[in-house]
């Protein structure tokens, strides 16, 4: 790989004006984030500057990196992606598999999703979530959902408000669209559900104000965004401190939207709860309970009273997917028919999973451990002297052919993301070994090669 002239003299005024170190360091960031860009054989600067500026100041997703890194070590294996390990419903697929060839499977179908695929989500957001107000739209996915959400509700320049560590997609979501001032509040260090009493942070300076605060300033904030249970965290919202959220927005006029897409996924007898109110938007994926990854199908639970959300929705619907896969709108249908107890058996049979790789966690000291109460994720801090979680991620790829996510895509860096919830038992067994291996040696000798 060839560095044209512009980017030598750019990595030579990083490390001009900062020193070596912080030159080095800065370029490993923009490396990271997709920001640092080469001149090929045959080509210059003249392409580059054709691209959108949202898209170049987009983070690089991480998960395309840790795929880079496994398609180089054939035999890591995987606590990275937030996936699980079973299909959909065997009886779900049967009754799909039938309508393979029915013509109406590839044609478009309604831009909101099918009829009767929405009328069973509004009886399950009744009778499972408490929402008796929300009109339902079907998305190829829940990160979909979201851009749907951001495209709908703000404006370039914009300012919005999450809570680090925050969803690494949502982050980007709100950067290719043109928000420009993304403000990253606190979370309780010891059980990570947002702290809306404590300072924020801009993209560019420390705004020393609480939540409240922040909401009653301009520009006030479009809206407010959780996931609950959290990714990459695993930490769960309980009911009070989310109402506490909502009616902060609720006062200053802010939107709130919250993803739901581990609502199945709690853990030592805790319970999943949604909020409802006019101000407030949920989102829910099929993809992670029904295992339906692959199949892309998520959903939008928006205030029906709110005059004009519904068309401006459609807007974006129309120019994005059109609608979600027809045929993965009947494998979502067959599925809520199968029952949320068959998701919450196959819940509670990670609990063993996430236990076994708590335990491989334990050379990081259990007080520097969190997560797991929801979702699938656990949440590590590394130790203070290894503060480039990225090198730790490709260390522990190379030496131990194990994959875990780095904290930074999340905003916090010297952390760690593991998944519990990709592996069966005996595998996650495996991966664990090789986890708890790894950090032992990195905790004793560093990172040996």
């Amino acid at each position: 790989m060839l560095f044209c002239r512009e980017s030598l003299r750019f990595l030579m005024s990083l490390v001009g004006m900062r020193g070596l170190v912080a030159g080095a360091s800065g370029l490993a960031s923009l490396f990271r984030r997709g920001r640092f860009y080469c001149c090929s054989r045959g080509g210059g600067m003249g392409t580059r500057a054709k691209l959108a500026k949202r898209a170049l100041e987009t983070d690089m997703p991480v998960m395309v990196q840790i795929q880079e890194l496994m398609r180089g070590t054939k035999e890591a294996i995987s606590l990275a992606q937030g996936v699980v390990y079973w299909p959909p419903p065997e009886q779900a697929l049967e009754k799909v598999k039938e309508l393979v060839w029915d013509p109406s499977i590839s044609k478009y179908g309604a831009d909101e999703g099918l009829p009767e695929l929405r009328q069973a989500l509004i009886e399950k957001l009744r009778r499972e979530n408490n929402l008796n107000k929300s009109a339902v739209m079907v998305t190829a996915g829940a990160n979909q959902a979201f851009v749907n959400v951001v495209l709908t509700l703000c404006d370039p320049g914009d300012s919005v408000v999450m809570f680090a560590p925050y969803y690494f997609n949502a982050y980007m979501s709100f950067q290719m669209t043109g928000i420009t001032n993304i403000l990253v509040g606190p979370t309780d260090p010891k059980t990570l559900q947002p702290d809306a009493g404590k300072s924020f942070v801009t993209c560019f300076a420390k705004v020393k104000q609480p939540l409240e605060k922040t909401l009653s300033q301009d520009p006030i904030p479009k809206l407010v965004t959780v996931v609950n249970p959290g990714n990459p965290s695993g930490a769960y919202i309980p009911e009070p401190l989310l109402v506490k959220l909502s009616d902060l927005c609720k006062r200053a006029g802010v939107w709130f939207v919250v993803d739901n897409t581990y609502e199945y996924f709690m853990y030592d007898g805790m319970k999943h709860s949604c909020i409802e109110d006019n101000h407030i938007v949920n989102l829910f994926s099929f993809s992670k309970a029904y295992g339906m990854m692959g199949w892309r199908v998520g959903y939008i639970a928006y205030p029906e009273a709110v005059d004009g959300l519904a068309a401006q929705l459609l807007k974006v619907q129309d120019n994005i997917p059109i609608c979600a896969s027809i045929i993965s709108q009947h494998l979502a249908l067959r599925s809520l028919e199968v029952g949320s107890e068959w998701v919450r058996d196959r819940v509670q049979n990670l609990v063993r999973s996430r236990d076994i790789l708590t335990k491989a966690l334990a050379p990081l000291g259990k007080e520097n451990v969190r997560g797991g109460q929801g979702a699938i994720y656990l949440w590590a801090k590394l130790p203070e002297k290894f503060s480039d979680d990225y090198e730790i991620v490709r260390w522990l790829v190379r030496k131990h052919h194990v994959v875990i996510i780095p904290g930074s895509a999340s905003g916090s860096p010297g952390y760690v993301r593991i998944s519990f919830g990709g592996l069966k038992e005996a595998d996650c067994e495996v991966a664990a070994y090789r986890l708890k291996k790894g950090l032992e040696e990195l905790v004793k000798d560093g990172m040996v090669e």
